[in-house]
This record gives C-alpha cells, structure tokens and sequence, in this order.
C-alpha cells in the first residue's frame, strides 16, 4: 500500500509498488485525464506534477510516491481556471486535444519555475512533450498568454506592497 497527496486529498492505493503512477491514477483512482501516450516517458501525454515538478507517470512507480504530493491536470485547478488552462482556452491551442493535459502541465511546472520564460526557454521546456497534431506554435502563444498574464499580476501585486 502507497499512501500520498493526490490532488490536494490523501490516498491510500492498493496496487503493486512497481505500478506506473498513471495506470494507478487511471484505474484505480478513475482519474483519466492523464493520458497513456508511449510508455517510455518519451512523448509527455502523461505529465503529472509530483512536489510541483512535472514528473513523466508512466515511468514513475507507485511505489515512489509515498508521502509526496501529485497534482493531476484534475487537481491543477478543477474548475479550470489555472492561467495556463484559460490560455489555452483563449487560443484555441489544442487540435486533437489527446497530449494537451501533458502539455499542459508541462507549462503550468514551467511558469512556476519560470514566470517570464524566453522563447528558447518555452521550447526546451516543452520539447519532451510531443504533439502529433503539430500544434506547437499554438502551445508556446498560450504559453506566453498565460506567462504574461502571472508576471503582470505578479507585477500588480509587488507594485501594490509598496505603495
């Protein structure tokens, strides 16, 4: 038994320790939005966060998780208004949609880390993250939509502490 944070609740999962965290997260808890892309933590479909770090699932054993915190694209913000989620709403980034939770964890880790990243700061941060429908030029503007928006109210925020 493995006992850890998922999305914000405590679970305790009953399956094998050397089970990937996403088939545990998909069959045994019922959350699907993360999705099975490759199985070799190569394509990124099934990016979760794990302590705020984007963590490839499929290649991650349940076992691993005791007492760490996982955030799936359900628990990034579950009525859907992380910035990254609205950007990517607003540009109508994804095509197929299959790798966009990937995706968008993905970004959401990257903005944490880096609020105003540079365009080849998005594309290596991105580039484990595979899009068949090649949407890529739509992700890196969402990404910058929603950079752009945190660092402005980043911005707001420590203007209005000093005044």
């Amino acid at each position: 038994m493995t006992q850890f944070r998922l999305n914000g609740r405590s679970v305790t999962l009953t399956t094998p320790d050397d089970t990937p965290l996403l088939w545990a997260i998909r069959d045994e808890v019922g959350l699907t939005g993360t999705k099975f892309g490759c199985g070799i933590g190569a394509c990124g479909a099934c990016t979760v966060h794990v302590d705020g770090q984007a963590v490839r699932s499929c290649v991650t054993p349940v076992g691993s998780m005791a007492g760490l915190s996982v955030t799936t694209i359900e628990g990034l913000d579950p009525a859907g208004r992380h910035p990254v989620q609205q950007a990517w709403i607003e540009t109508q980034a994804p095509q197929c949609g299959y790798c966009q939770s990937g995706q968008i964890m993905q970004a959401a880790a990257l903005l944490k880390e880096t609020p105003a990243p540079t365009d080849d700061q998005i594309v290596a941060a991105m580039e484990g993250n595979l899009c068949r429908c090649m949407a890529y030029v739509r992700i890196k503007r969402a990404i910058k939509l929603a950079a752009s928006r945190t660092s402005a109210g980043r911005t707001s925020a420590r203007q209005g502490a000093k005044a």
